[in-house]
């Protein structure tokens, strides 16, 4: 079954409903220039609320808010670290912790703007993508960690503004070699970026991603979620595994 991630969260009320409608994680962005910026006080609020069962997963551009310290004070279960231009090489914020103190189920995804890209870093990133995969894998392979917890990479659109988050979509068929090279060494690939309950299933269709990301594409309003559209959303990812398996 594909993973599932509702993301922006900003109140219960919403992470309820994404839960009920069945995600499989929720997502609380700590980038103070989003509209779905909340603090940790908020997030810890809602996560203590929130099934175990369900990962929590906080959302950072780049190491400040460091997203370790904002990981265990929050109570989340994971951090998915927007990488600039310059820092496709960085860890996705792991360093400096033993795992003792980390949760259970941690998963550290490392994400993408992919409309960064000009074409020819595009074309290059395939081969690139192998590269990282390839070393998370390693990373996974000498250290405690479960697979899937270091090797997971969220492919999502983007601006020099706005890291992710935008409602719009990047190139899927341009991203297959992208999504070709991290699969090769057992990467995990979620897209975002412009999905929504209409459009799912064709980019599942395209990239056969591990999982999805939605933030904007079920949203009444910035940082408001629309329970209908949360639902559809996840009804639509349900239906494609159906049809797929």
């Amino acid at each position: 079954m594909t993973w599932v991630k509702i993301c922006g969260m900003t109140n219960l009320e919403d992470a309820l409903v994404a839960v009920d409608a069945g995600a499989d994680a929720v997502g609380f962005v700590f980038y103070e220039k989003s509209p779905r910026s909340v603090t940790v006080k908020t997030a810890r609020e809602i996560c203590q609320k929130l099934p175990e069962s369900v990962e929590k997963i906080g959302v950072f551009v780049g190491e400040d808010p460091n997203p370790i310290d904002v990981l265990l004070h929050a109570g989340l279960t994971g951090t998915q670290v927007y990488l600039s231009r310059e820092g496709f090489a960085g860890s996705g914020g792991t360093k400096a912790r033993g795992r003792s103190l980390l949760p259970a189920r941690a998963r550290f995804m490392t994400a993408l703007p992919m409309n960064l890209m000009g074409d020819e870093e595009y074309a290059k990133l395939g081969e690139f993508a192998a590269g990282l995969a390839k070393v998370h894998l390693e990373i996974n392979e000498k250290s405690a960690f479960a697979e899937g917890v270091h090797n997971t990479f969220v492919l999502d659109s983007g601006s020099v503004r706005r890291p992710g988050g935008t409602g719009q979509s990047f190139d899927w068929e341009k991203a297959r070699p992208v999504v070709g090279g991290m699969q090769r060494n057992r990467g995990l690939v979620v897209v975002a970026g412009g999905l929504t309950p209409s459009n799912v299933a064709e980019a599942m269709q395209i990239l056969k991603p591990w999982g999805v990301d939605v933030a904007s594409g079920v949203e009444a309003s910035p940082g408001k979620k629309d329970p209908e559209k949360v639902r559809a959303f996840v009804r639509a990812v349900r239906e494609y595994d159906r049809k797929a398996s």
